[in-house]
């Protein structure tokens, strides 16, 4: 087992811990049902033989779910989970015909996202699955960013100059640790700032923060900035990130 960097193990446990909070458009109860979707993903026989077949649109079948949400947000939570570096604009389109929006999609996604890095970071040092969030009590406010725009991404995002007042400071938290510049990899998540923040606040921990990622006068951690972006660009590869 590998030693764990305090700052680390404090923001994956941080992360792991508001996934059973309410959010913005799914209570706690389905943020943690989301959470046990992504881990059944692994195993669902259907996930499996699209993801050995030349195209997914050829294989038919169902999802072995074990959560009683709608089909589209399985489609969704498995897809991502399994086969992401596939999935075009057509499916998200299908999707939201079939009743899944965009704003549940993007919290769904960042959730996926936060249980993926988290169950993988952990096998690979070592340590067993973190149980499932506890979930809290609570109504999802359900507020959709005013200034949110479409045409950058699939859903609208929301730019740092169209944040409202009423929005929380997703970029630039004054003071805080935040400094996010509004770039398209920040604003994928945008369309529901708190789920950005969800996801950001830890990446940013199991990679560098902005400012230390642009600072070249000295390392952050224990491999260099190049050996970092170096590792970064081959999983990305494997992963079929076209990002």
């Amino acid at each position: 087992m590998i030693e764990v960097r305090r700052d680390m193990a404090e923001a994956l446990a941080e992360a792991w811990s508001q996934i059973g909070r309410c959010g913005t458009w799914w209570t706690g109860a389905e943020r943690v049902e989301i959470a046990a979707e992504t881990r059944r993903a692994a195993t669902c026989a259907l996930c499996s033989a699209r993801r050995a077949a030349l195209s997914p649109a050829t294989v038919s079948g169902v999802h072995d779910p074990c959560s009683s949400f709608p089909l589209a947000s399985v489609e969704a939570i498995h897809r991502i989970r399994t086969d992401s570096g596939r999935l075009g604009a057509g499916w998200y389109e299908r999707l939201l015909a079939d009743g899944l929006s965009d704003a549940y999609y993007v919290e769904l996604l960042s959730i996926v996202a936060i249980v993926v890095a988290v169950d993988t970071f952990r096998a690979a040092v070592g340590l067993p699955p973190l149980p499932l969030s506890a979930s809290a009590a609570g109504e999802p406010a359900r507020r959709r960013p005013v200034g949110a725009k479409p045409g950058l991404a699939w859903m609208p995002t929301l730019a740092p100059e169209d944040r409202a007042a009423e929005d929380p400071d997703l970029y630039r938290e004054n003071p805080g640790p935040r400094e996010r510049g509004g770039g398209n990899v920040h604003r994928a998540l945008s369309l529901v700032p708190r789920s950005m923040i969800h996801w950001w606040d830890m990446f940013e921990t199991m990679y560098l923060p902005a400012p230390a990622m642009r600072d070249f006068s000295r390392e952050y951690r224990a491999i260099s900035h190049a050996q970092i972006e170096f590792l970064a660009a081959r999983v990305a590869a494997l992963n079929q990130c076209v990002y």
